[in-house]
């Protein structure tokens, strides 16, 4: 757990400036998004490939950290009540798919104003969204910022005691009481040990990266790719969701339920695309 990677000191003003480990994972998503995203749109021949894929990434950036924050909120709104300046600053609690709501209802915008295809376009951000999500959780794994999974005994169940949310009893009541009702009889621990559902996530995005890699040289240009994303995003994080401490309504975290929505759209989106491109190879 390496919530700060390291301090830089500033002689002349008497202060060191903390370097945190998920603002370098961040960052490390930002560029690894633009390059896979630049990418994608040269191969598919788009005219200012590099300037719409850096415009795009910056506003992803923008939109996905203010829609995240903003679900985050409206799942915790007690939280936020309670202690507003302390949720809004905090690196903690953001919510992925709320994020990618907001973020993409503004590319769409951009899209549409420079009259872009949207279809291509999509397909060109899959490789992106997944690389910058599987390293941006690799920032969640070395801050600790409360997107472990629930107290556990599995060998590879890990600590996060010196995370921002810590797994010490003695600083997270939460997860205290899921610990009494998971495990009953054992005492509770100093430190609770938890899935590690940030490993889990970087992981599974590495295959859906693969998987998509390999898909988009058999579906150029078609939305098929795009679809298929929504499909596997919305399933990793429909699955990751059942090891992770959330409120829930009507059985299931807010994220399950867009997970779900994501799913229906994904499927809907890669079988009416791959229709058209049948259609289209029978008669060529």
């Amino acid at each position: 757990m390496i919530p700060v990677l390291l301090e830089i000191p500033i002689p002349f003003l008497g202060i060191t400036v903390p370097i945190y480990s998920f603002g370098v994972m961040v960052a490390l998503a930002y560029l690894s998004a633009n390059y896979f995203l630049s990418y994608g749109l040269r191969r598919r021949m788009i005219p200012q490939a590099e300037i719409h894929a850096s415009n795009i990434t910056l506003l992803a950036l923008l939109g996905g950290i203010g829609g995240a924050k903003l679900f985050h909120i409206l799942e915790n709104f007690n939280e936020f009540l309670s202690d507003p300046k302390g949720t809004l600053m905090s690196g903690a609690g953001l919510t992925f798919l709320g994020g990618f709501i907001l973020a993409t209802s503004i590319i769409y915008i951009y899209i549409r104003i420079k009259k872009l295809d949207f279809f291509t376009i999509a397909d060109a951000s899959s490789l992106s969204l997944t690389a910058g999500y599987g390293i941006g959780r690799i920032g969640c794994q070395l801050s600790g910022d409360g997107d472990y999974g629930i107290p556990t005994d599995v060998p590879w169940a890990m600590s996060y005691s010196k995370g921002i949310v810590s797994t010490l009893s003695s600083r997270n009541v939460d997860l205290v009481e899921q610990f009494k009702s998971i495990f009953p009889e054992k005492p509770i621990p100093e430190d609770i040990l938890v899935h590690p559902a940030p490993i889990y996530e970087t992981l599974s995005m590495l295959i859906v990266f693969i998987i998509l890699w390999q898909l988009q040289k058999r579906f150029p240009q078609s939305g098929f790719v795009f679809g298929a994303y929504l499909i596997f995003a919305g399933i990793e994080r429909l699955c990751v969701e059942f090891i992770r401490l959330n409120p829930l309504y009507f059985g299931l975290s807010q994220a399950q339920w867009i997970s779900i929505l994501l799913i229906i759209a994904g499927i809907f989106l890669a079988k009416s695309r791959y229709q058209k491109l049948m259609m289209v190879s029978g008669k060529s």
